[in-house]
């Protein structure tokens, strides 16, 4: 199945005032444009204008292809969350054209994702043409059009995806040969244009917490100096889900992949149905990848029955294999291998008694699906149920931290983490142990 990416803008010039929409849509795979489509609408809101480049967007993709699943990427919050479902439609004249936008394509193939603005300047630019040209008195021309301006080329990483030192190293690089530009400021990143009384607090807020993630990413790559200013579009998110309660969980005792494999308890399948319920508020999880054992399989099955989707299992993100401590304490296994564990607390090649997997190993391991992964689901938002250590290590190595790191981490049952990786290599962690959904 084809799959597209849909970008729609609006603006208006007074609030109401004279208004124009602009829409890309483009190949998910390649980035390739493959339509365009603007249009001055005379006085509007910029909501209403904003909706119907959304309807525009729509229709131009499934003119391309009417079985596509289709992602629609807009900086409107407004739009983005009434969309989704999560904000009830007040707007007497934005009405019709949510309703009329749902009836494009089938619900469970369209997903909508907010982004900062900065991320929407096709869109944007199309609008602001089409509204320079019904000042002129004429309608847009897709031949006078200068929107698919081109994009500087982002370096190959030489790095493995998600490892935060060669991440950093391109962005240094990056900076240094652009002399060290910055991002420009939030309030002057935009056309004047914008001024949308509606939605202008939810957009507000919006633009500061995409500030906030970037101000976290920079101190990530490079603590002293300004974001990297080429546009490597969006990337893979991966939320990391640890799966529900097992009856093992409560009792602290070690449960790898080489143990009795337990089920969920009635707790386990209680926290992973609140799970369940929270991402689909959320409405941003794509695809459900799961490792084979069988409490991460059942807690992925609930939750991916909620949103509609299919559970993919990959065998890299199975929870390490602890040897001869399967199924003990700490405390036990302090009694029975104390020099055994001493030595595994001292050194990551180091793996349990019995033949278990170190936490080197598991770190192979996991960053090799990890790769696999991201080339898989590029630029998309994937949610990855899996275990406490395999989770802890892709959190490890996105902050480039030491091994030891993995004993200063709590993951808790059924939370959720999330990190996001870019084209050049870097990663940022999005979030670490939320346990919210679960009170």
């Amino acid at each position: 199945m084809r799959e597209f990416v849909v970008e729609a803008d609006g603006g208006s010039r007074g609030n109401p005032g004279p208004a124009g929409y602009g829409a890309v849509v483009s190949d998910a795979a390649t980035g390739e444009t493959l339509a365009e489509a603007a249009e001055y609408i005379g006085v509007a809101t910029n909501n209403v204008a904003e909706y119907r480049g959304l309807l525009a967007g729509l229709r131009a993709a499934r003119e391309l292809d009417p079985d596509a699943r289709v992602r629609v990427r807009m900086d409107s919050k407004l739009v983005v969350e009434q969309m989704s479902g999560r904000w009830k439609i007040k707007h007497p004249a934005m009405k019709p054209l949510a309703a009329e936008a749902a009836t494009v394509f089938p619900p469970d193939r369209v997903t909508y994702e907010w982004i900062p603005r900065e991320r929407n300047t096709h869109a944007d630019r199309l609008a602001n043409e089409a509204m320079d040209a019904g000042r002129r008195g004429e309608q847009w021309s897709p031949e006078a059009s200068r929107a698919d301006l081109a994009t500087p080329a982002v370096p190959a990483p030489e790095g493995p995806p998600g490892d935060a030192a060669a991440g950093a190293a391109r962005v240094r690089e990056a900076l240094a040969s652009a002399g060290g530009a910055g991002v420009e400021d939030a309030a002057t990143r935009h056309a004047p244009s914008r001024n949308d009384s509606t939605g202008a607090g939810e957009e507000a807020l919006a633009d500061a917490d995409a500030d906030a993630d970037r101000r976290a990413a920079q101190a990530v790559a490079t603590p002293s100096s300004g974001w990297a200013p080429a546009d490597m579009g969006a990337p893979a998110t991966f939320v990391l889900l640890r799966h529900g309660e097992t009856p093992l969980t409560p009792q602290k005792r070690f449960s790898g992949s080489g143990g009795s494999d337990p089920s969920l308890s009635g707790i386990g399948r209680e926290q992973a149905e609140k799970v369940a319920a929270a991402l689909a508020r959320r409405g941003t999880v794509q695809a459900v990848v799961a490792s084979p054992l069988a409490r991460t399989r059942e807690t992925a099955r609930i939750v991916a029955a909620r949103l509609g989707l299919d559970v993919a299992v990959e065998d890299g993100l199975r929870e390490t294999d602890f040897g001869a401590w399967e199924g003990l304490t700490f405390g036990e296994v302090r009694e029975r291998y104390p020099e055994d564990l001493d030595a595994w607390l001292a050194s990551p090649d180091v793996g349990p008694t019995g033949g278990g997997e170190s936490f080197a190993a598991t770190a192979d391991r996991v960053a090799e699906a990890r790769d696999k992964l991201l080339a898989e689901y590029r630029g998309r938002t994937v949610l990855l149920v899996t275990h406490v250590t395999p989770i802890k290590t892709m959190i490890r190595l996105a902050l480039g931290a030491p091994p030891e790191a993995l004993f200063r981490m709590e993951l808790s049952a059924a939370s959720l983490s999330a990190v996001a990786y870019y084209a050049d290599g870097n990663a940022s962690v999005r979030l670490f142990n939320d346990t919210s959904h679960l009170r």
